[in-house]
Formats: C-alpha cells, sequence, structure tokens
C-alpha cells in the first residue's frame, strides 16, 4: 500500500526539508512540494492564508497545504506582517533593520500560518495552523537559508535565527509552533 501524499506549495527546497525535518518520519502523509506563483494577496494575516489555500485548490482539484509568514514590528503595529515578502524583495533583509532605526521598539513577532484544505475549498473548509515566535530585530549575523531569519533573534537566545544551529531553530521557531498543531490534527504527538 502507498503512502498518502499532500502537495506542499512553495518553491523552496529550505523550507521543504526545514518541515520535513520537523513533522518527522512517522507522519502518515507523504510531503511533495509543487512551486505554483500564487497572487500575493492582501488582507489580515488569516484571511491572506485562507485564500491562497483556496487559490491552490482551485488551481490543483487536490489537498494541499499552503505556507504564510509574516514579520510583524511592534512599533509598526504589525506592519510589515503578511506582506514581508515584497518589502525583501524591495529592500532586502538589511532594509528592514533600517526601517526601525528611528524607533527605540526592536521588538516584533514572527508569524507562521499553514493553510491545509483536502477537498473543495470554501472558507469553513480550510484549516489554519498558527505558530508565533516573539524576538527582536538585530543587525545581519549568521546565513540566510531563509529570508529575514539572520535579522531576527527570538527571545530567551542570544543568536538569530540565521546563527541557531537547525535542530534548536527547528525546536523552537513560528514554523515549529504551527506545525505542532498540523501533526496533533493527524494525530501525531
Amino acid at each position: 500500500m502507498s503512502q498518502r501524499t499532500l502537495t506542499f506549495v512553495t518553491g523552496n527546497a529550505n523550507k521543504l526539508k526545514e518541515i520535513r525535518a520537523i513533522l518527522g518520519e512517522n507522519f502518515p502523509l507523504k510531503l511533495i512540494s509543487l512551486k505554483l506563483d500564487l497572487p500575493e494577496l492582501q488582507g489580515e494575516i488569516n484571511q491572506v492564508s485562507i485564500k491562497k489555500c483556496q487559490e491552490a485548490v482551485h488551481r490543483l482539484k487536490k489537498p494541499v497545504l499552503v505556507e504564510d509568514t509574516s514579520l510583524c514590528f511592534n512599533a509598526w503595529n504589525g506592519l510589515p506582517g503578511p506582506y514581508v515578502k515584497c518589502f525583501l524583495e524591495k529592500v532586502q533583509p538589511e532594509g528592514l533593520t533600517k526601517l526601525l532605526k528611528g524607533w527605540d521598539d526592536k521588538s516584533a513577532e514572527a508569524v507562521c500560518t499553514f493553510a491545509f484544505c483536502c477537498g473543495e475549498c470554501k472558507d469553513s473548509d480550510v484549516v489554519l495552523f498558527q505558530g508565533r515566535a516573539k524576538g527582536k530585530i538585530v543587525d545581519r549575523r549568521g546565513s540566510n537559508d531563509f529570508g529575514w531569519g539572520y535579522i531576527f533573534q527570538p527571545d530567551g537566545f542570544q543568536q538569530t535565527y540565521g546563527e541557531l544551529p537547525k535542530h534548536v531553530k527547528n525546536s523552537i521557531s513560528h514554523r515549529y509552533k504551527a506545525l505542532i498543531q498540523f501533526k496533533k490534527y493527524f494525530g501525531v504527538e
């Protein structure tokens, strides 16, 4: 009997590798990836995730998992939030730190939202799994496997995501916290 698959919509091989590591070998579905250019939607974090998931199901006609990651500056009342990808394209991670230069408050929250749908995809059919990590924005330190990881220092650590060993990051990050909920949904502890 072959293992059921779930399509994770991403073109980022590092993200797929990290998610597989967090889910572990006993996860009941085989995660495969597919790059699909979805529109960059506007709205609140949950709205963006739901609409991305609905669009992916509409195009692929099969169960999907999508992820939307936000970086929320407290000094900016949550911005750039779900628009962080657009900010990164224009100003790069170093530009994000410059955006906070005039602010005393460098605190931020990383938010990862996974949206899952297994069939027809109305709003009520999309299940969200969200993880949050508090931290602060610092000058660039460490590797840049992911967009802004080397400028985000999680609370309780002296290193950025880019400096932390992968096994440590994968046990504390916003993505990890969201995937723990996802695993529980499928009965995996």
